[in-house]
């Protein structure tokens, strides 16, 4: 009777509340300007200024096993070992040893977030597009464009503090007042400072050049490898709240440019061949090196699969969560383990013994499907069309999908984390793609093959791939950099950058104690006050 009487209390103290709330004007918050931003700033260095423990250094305790998420590389051309490592929230890193050692370079701004960089390797200069574009809830704002001119000593912000995520920059190849940024804009909320910038005279003064509208920003952009006044942009509209995201819009599309960016048409709509739907996600772009006339998109398509068209598979979730026992028992142990495989469960984890388990009482079916179905998962696994691939050979006047099959277990339903495409230097039929995990195809995208998952983290966002030597790739991914020489068949793992992407941290009691914390795709680890890294 009382938890009767305490229930119906509850209740009625919140429908109370939920009338009062209705009575008030329900109002959005608006985003932190730029001014405010740099108020904060100087705010916190005059703090540490006035710190009693500000001779007091810090020490660093690690991890050293991975290193965070990785959102672009720029390498060398003329020494593959000599590469920038940009870190989502880990800041600009240089490695002049093909990954050996690292250098960080960008520690002391008023933000470490990066959402691109670009190297004028005419004249050393560095530039970097602040803000992550990855568009997670984890991607935290930039404050516009900076470069530097001594490798990292010392940087100038150019400007653009109100573009909050810049997905690409682009450094005109031979002359370095003229400068390209993709803005993504803001990640919460709508605002005029997104599309394409323009500069040429270094960054003195910024022109936008295309607008779609307040809720699509530019998330990537490529230049013409043969014709510098060629470009292409890649416009997608989404709206991201804490609670909800709707990944796709209207305002999404494929742009071109053929007066060096100073007007834009879009390419992407009508009887082009490439989907002119509300489902159109982001983006990634690349030109074929050896053929610009070849250019290949990767689709985030958001667009629902007909139930038809669904995939079906002798063991579902579906089918686990109300199966008994002995029909799980009766089920093939190629076909239990090729569930576990499409879902990603740990590899230790076998139809032979989940049997047994089964058998014991230990584990029930439906506990497969708890395991999977946390929060995450349940906002976002939807049956999405996905990631798609299409073609152009007439530069991008009419497009086609090089695949006819889905391209199962490489973006799911949350395409907008990873959108980028890359091809083979030399044979424009050998392309790239990121997701979970990197994925290959040789023949132009017909068919589609993983590459190897040892040694290298499941969730990739840049890669690099060597015009001048056929399979040599440079990864980066949520756990850092990866090399292969044999096109993806095995990696070097080069992660001795200490930037985990921390969400949470505590301690315990012991002596000496213990510090516990939980990172981004990384898991929780444990590790001890007192640990001294051994080089």
């Amino acid at each position: 009777m009382r938890t009767t009487l305490f229930s119906l209390a509850v209740l009625l103290i919140c429908s109370n509340n939920l009338s009062a709330q209705k009575k008030k004007k329900i109002t959005t918050p608006g985003s932190t300007t730029a001014e405010m931003r740099w108020a904060g700033f100087q705010q916190r260095q005059q703090l540490l200024n006035n710190s009693l423990v500000k001779n007091i250094p810090f020490r660093n305790i690690g991890p050293t096993i991975m290193s965070g998420r990785v959102v672009d590389l720029e390498v060398d051309p003329n020494d593959p070992t000599h590469f920038f490592v940009a870190y989502a929230s880990g800041g600009l890193w240089e490695t002049k040893n093909e990954g050996t050692s690292f250098t960080p370079l960008f520690d002391n701004e008023i933000v470490m977030t990066i959402g691109d960089i670009d190297v004028d390797w005419n004249t050393g200069a560095i530039y970097i597009g602040s803000g992550e574009n990855n568009s997670s809830r984890s991607s935290y704002s930039g404050y516009g464009l900076f470069k530097s001119d001594d490798n990292g000593e010392s940087w100038q912000h150019l400007g653009l503090e109100e573009t909050h995520h810049i997905g690409r920059v682009i450094v005109h190849p031979t002359n370095s007042d003229i400068i390209w940024v993709a803005s993504l804009g803001h990640l919460y909320s709508d605002n005029p400072e997104r599309g394409v910038y323009k500069t040429t005279d270094g960054g003195k003064t910024w022109k936008k050049t295309l607008y779609v509208n307040d809720q699509s920003g530019i998330i990537d952009m490529v230049i013409n490898p043969k014709n510098p006044e060629e470009l292409l942009a890649a416009a997608w509209q989404k709206d991201r709240k804490a609670w909800n995201f709707v990944e796709s819009g209207p305002g999404s599309g494929i742009y071109k440019s053929t007066d060096g960016g100073e007007t834009w048409t879009n390419i992407s709509e009508g009887d082009s061949g490439f989907p002119d739907t509300d489902g159109m996600g982001r983006v990634g772009l690349a030109y074929a090196p050896s053929n610009p006339n070849i250019i290949y998109a990767m689709l985030d398509n958001q667009d629902r699969r007909d139930s038809e068209e669904e995939e079906t598979y002798p063991v579902t979730r579906d089918l686990l969560r109300n199966t008994t026992m002995d029909a799980f028992l009766a089920l093939t142990d190629n076909d239990i383990n090729d569930f576990l495989d499409r879902e990603r469960f740990p590899r230790e984890i076998n139809a032979v013994d989940l049997k047994k388990d089964v058998e014991s009482g230990k584990v029930k079916p439906a506990d497969l499907v708890i395991y999977l179905e946390d929060a995450n998962s349940m906002l976002f696994d939807t049956p999405v069309k996905g990631a798609e691939v299409y073609k152009s050979t007439d530069g991008g006047k009419s497009w086609a999908k090089t695949h006819e099959d889905y391209i199962e277990a490489l973006v799911y339903s949350y395409g907008y984390y990873f959108g980028q495409i890359r091809v083979d230097g030399q044979n424009p039929d050998i392309i790239y793609t990121v997701g979970v995990p990197l994925v290959k195809s040789m023949d132009g995208g017909k068919t589609w093959e993983a590459t190897s998952s040892q040694n290298v983290h499941a969730d990739h966002h840049a890669l690099w791939v060597n015009p001048n030597r056929p399979g040599h790739l440079i990864n980066g991914n949520d756990g850092g950099v990866n090399i292969s020489y044999d096109n993806g068949e095995t990696w070097i793992k080069c992660n001795s950058t200490q930037v985990g992407q921390f969400y949470s941290i505590n301690y315990d009691m012991a002596e000496p104690y213990n510090v516990y914390g939980g990172l981004q795709d990384n898991g929780v680890w444990k590790g001890p006050s007192n640990y001294e890294y051994s080089y």
